[in-house]
C-alpha cells in the first residue's frame, strides 16, 4: 500500500470510531494497523501484494489471518476502508 492510501485509510477508519494507525514495517512499506479490543491487532496490507488481507497478531505472534479479500486489488480508497472496517475479526 502507497503511504498516502494508508495515511488516507487511517483517517477515514478513525472518523468512524475504529483504532487505526499507520504501520511501516519497512523503508517504503506502509500498511494499516487496527488494534482489536481483545488485545490483538489486524494488520493489513504491509506484505506488497495488490489484494487486500490481514495477519491478526497478539504479542507479536500470529494467531489469525483475513484471507485475500476477492476482487479487493480493484477497490477504491472508500471500499478498502469499509472492507477493513466491517471485517469480523472474531472469524478470523
Amino acid at each position: 500500500m502507497r503511504e498516502d492510501k494508508a495515511r488516507a485509510a487511517v483517517a477515514a477508519l478513525r472518523d468512524r470510531g475504529v483504532m487505526a494507525h499507520l504501520e511501516q514495517p519497512g523503508v517504503y512499506r506502509f500498511g494499516v494497523r487496527v488494534v482489536i479490543p481483545d488485545g490483538r491487532q489486524a494488520i493489513w496490507d504491509t506484505d506488497g501484494t495488490a489484494g487486500l488481507e490481514a495477519q491478526i497478531m497478539r504479542d507479536n505472534v500470529l494467531v489469525g489471518f483475513v484471507s485475500q479479500i476477492p476482487g479487493s486489488e480493484d477497490f477504491d480508497d472508500a471500499e478498502v476502508v469499509e472492507a477493513i472496517a466491517t471485517t469480523d475479526y472474531d472469524r478470523a
